[in-house]
């Protein structure tokens, strides 16, 4: 009979043990940003980065340790983004262990590998819907029960960054922090539009050029989405809008000589492991804002832009390119209306609320270097 009671001791123990674990690990369907219905265990615990730069959404979520839930991710980050990988890097010293792919779009993506680190999901970006459905990428990992997820907050950040946070919130059990970013999100926006609705101003004309200096071509810009909308949510009117279909594209120098814009943004960032020593202003955090400054200077002596109205009034301005691929796209709106309508918007500090960001929601300190601006040619 004892022998018997520390049996059942022993059952009821294991099964206590067993069943939190069972409780949390349940079978959810979720509905992607591309309108698919997909079956992911959650609140997941294992999971790869289709693209490295996720990490701007995965940190909001795990403050504490963005990376406890990831064992694979894209090799983006130190390229494009090399300031945040080494600050990351510096306090998560393990992440240079982690397991990196290839681009889908390149065709490098490894998908042996991924199947290898058995995932609870991958996460991918829609710009690489076509290179997946070519490579089968989908099929293949169902096929060991590895599900595929996509985000965006890149294509139509405006329309996907909200139902894609609340995805992400619900796969990793953060619903409630998601939903507290989102709030935060949507407060610091209409910081900016419920005061542009009853303000008389003129809406000056931007060109908004997309890493300007990245290559000797002129000029990348952004149509009705991304950049381009966030310059008609700041109060301003995007020069490429009817010029570019979709979200990204290009502008030829002389449709801006014709234009002749009031204001001129370029997105900068510390691309130097793709184009070393190039012409790109380097932006990002603890950047050399003189330097930057300086370079976007000589930018602007290209003939598509020296003798426009901006260069000859001073509003020249330069802002980190990352604000297009992640979920911080409202701080740039803050930075770009300030540069659009300097009184209307002389209270709302666009170097705060990115402040109040990392306190919030990340897990690195802030450190300025995001924007600079060039002074009123004399």
């Amino acid at each position: 009979m004892q022998f018997l009671r520390k049996m059942a001791v022993a059952v009821t123990l294991a099964v206590s043990l067993v069943a939190p674990l069972a409780a949390r690990a349940e079978t959810v369907k979720v509905t992607d940003v591309l309108g698919r219905e997909v079956e992911v265990k959650a609140p997941v615990e294992r999971i790869i980065l289709g693209e490295g730069r996720q990490i701007y959404f995965v940190a909001t979520l795990d403050k504490d340790d963005p990376f406890k839930r990831i064992v694979g991710w894209r090799d983006d980050l130190p390229k494009a983004d090399p300031d945040n990988y080494k600050a990351y890097l510096a306090r998560y010293p393990d992440i240079a262990k982690l397991p990196t792919f290839g681009g889908m779009k390149e065709g490098s993506f490894d998908v042996e590998q991924a199947i290898a680190l058995k995932p609870d999901v991958l996460f991918m970006n829609i710009e690489s819907k076509v290179a997946s459905d070519e490579a089968k990428l989908i099929e293949k990992l169902a096929a060991v029960g590895i599900p595929v997820v996509y985000v965006d907050f890149r294509e139509r950040p405006f329309e996907n960054t909200e139902p894609s946070m609340r995805l992400i919130g619900k796969l990793f059990g953060e619903e409630e922090k998601a939903e507290e970013f989102i709030a935060f999100r949507a407060a610091e926006i209409a910081r900016v539009t419920d005061r542009l609705k009853g303000a008389k101003v003129d809406q000056p004309l931007v060109m908004i050029e997309r890493a300007g200096g990245y290559s000797d071509d002129c000029c990348m810009s952004f149509g009705r989405e991304n950049f381009g909308k966030m310059v008609e949510i700041a109060g301003g009117r995007n020069l490429a809008a009817d010029l570019i279909p979709g979200t990204f594209g290009v502008v030829n120098p002389e449709q801006i000589v014709a234009a002749n814009p009031d204001v001129v943004i370029v997105t900068g960032g510390n691309w130097d492991a793709y184009v070393p020593g190039g012409a790109w202003v380097g932006l990002g955090p603890g950047t050399d804002l003189a330097e930057a400054r300086r370079k976007l200077a000589n930018l602007t002596q290209r003939p598509a832009f020296a003798h426009t109205a901006a260069i000859g009034n001073g509003r020249v301005h330069a802002i980190w390119h990352q604000f297009y691929n992640s979920p911080y796209q409202f701080v740039a709106i803050q930075a770009i209306a300030g540069w659009l309508h300097p009184d209307l918007f002389k209270d709302v500090d666009a170097d705060a609320t990115l402040k109040t960001l990392h306190e919030r929601f990340l897990p690195l300190p802030y450190k300025p270097g995001y924007w600079v601006s060039l002074e009123k040619v004399q």
